[in-house]
């Protein structure tokens, strides 16, 4: 960090994601983008030129050894992210790993070994976790506020179509609904229940191998259910619900970037909690980016709020699923869920 305490990060991609999370992040004042990297030199420095980046590496390793990072943000494919963040781990930096966090669970439990062994912050870029409202919602579940949940609902499909050439159809880059869309509710529902005592689960799977749309159901030893689906053939209302004994809570379209969501209690009117919009837009991003500089501050090795322990634990679920409905990347070697 700097002598007046901000934070510097470098950027590892320059696609879509990694532009919107430059954009957010250039507006916090004790943030500072130092470097990007990209796999050309070409796209790296128009990416520094967009954004007034002052260095540009057309090559990842540049980046993972350049001592005035503090942070790297890893913005690939996830096909990607073991082979990235652990580059960036293993040269030092302190890593904020886009999602879904790697292809499986052995790969996330190489990344969560090498932030260990080398003392390195390592946190999971999953938004959602951090978000106030999302947060609020957490509280007010975890208080008791509709009882014990029972069920919980969440999907997340987009239209396409998506031809085969593209990264959501291909199989080496880690393609299909579930890793792409299928990690949102998988996550919502763990954050409010824990990792399911048992999965069920089918997919639609492509020519290429890879689902095209999934639904999966998670059960407890609660009692407790979650139905999730994900597509990347139809455009899903992306809206969640979670059930409980004395009441429900429902929150409408983008439901990992909530603007508000109602609160039904047994024997009372709905009611409609409002985002405070000093937190800026929905579609923030800088909430993931504060809790890292936070941590980072306080000397703490990974996140209170987007935990290891619980990134794992949704790679088990996920590769729980992908056994469940029969889909393997190449070259992938890994234990049956």
């Amino acid at each position: 960090m700097t002598g007046d305490g901000r934070v510097r990060w470098g950027i590892l991609a320059t696609g879509g994601i990694a532009a919107a999370f430059t954009a957010d992040l250039v507006d916090l004042p004790d943030a500072e983008v130092v470097a990007v990297a990209s796999r050309t030199q070409t796209s790296a420095k128009a990416f520094a030129e967009r954004f007034g980046i002052p260095r540009a590496y057309g090559d990842w390793a540049s980046l993972a050894e350049d001592a005035e990072v503090d942070v790297v943000y890893v913005a690939t494919p996830h096909a990607a992210h073991r082979a990235a963040a652990g580059m960036c781990l293993e040269a030092g930096r302190h890593v904020l790993c886009e999602k879904a966090f790697t292809l499986n669970t052995g790969e996330a439990e190489e990344l969560v070994g090498l932030a260990r062994r080398h003392e390195r912050f390592l946190m999971e870029a999953m938004w959602m976790y951090c978000n106030p409202l999302i947060l609020r919602l957490k509280t007010l579940i975890e208080d008791g506020v509709i009882g014990e949940v029972r069920t919980v609902q969440a999907d997340f499909g987009l239209a396409g179509p998506f031809p085969p050439a593209h990264r959501l159809r291909d199989p080496a880059q880690g393609g299909g609904a579930l890793l792409d869309l299928g990690v949102y509710p998988v996550s919502f529902a763990q954050l409010l229940l824990g990792e399911p005592s048992d999965v069920a689960a089918k997919a639609v799977l492509s020519d290429e191998g890879v689902d095209l749309q999934t639904g999966a159901l998670l059960s407890w030893e609660s009692g407790a259910l979650a139905s999730v689906h994900c597509s990347i053939t139809g455009g899903t209302a992306t809206s969640a619900s979670v059930t409980g004994s004395a009441g429900r809570i429902d929150i409408p379209s983008g439901f990992f970037h909530p603007d508000h969501f109602v609160l039904h209690r047994d024997g009372r009117e709905p009611e409609k909690v409002m985002a405070d919009p000093a937190h800026g837009p929905r579609t923030s991003l800088k909430h993931e980016a504060v809790e890292v500089m936070r941590a980072l501050r306080a000397g703490e090795s990974e996140s209170p709020l987007v935990p290891l322990d619980g990134t794992l634990a949704v790679m088990r679920t996920l590769d729980a699923i992908r056994d469940r409905i029969g889909v393997r990347y190449p070259g992938e070697v890994r234990r049956p869920a």
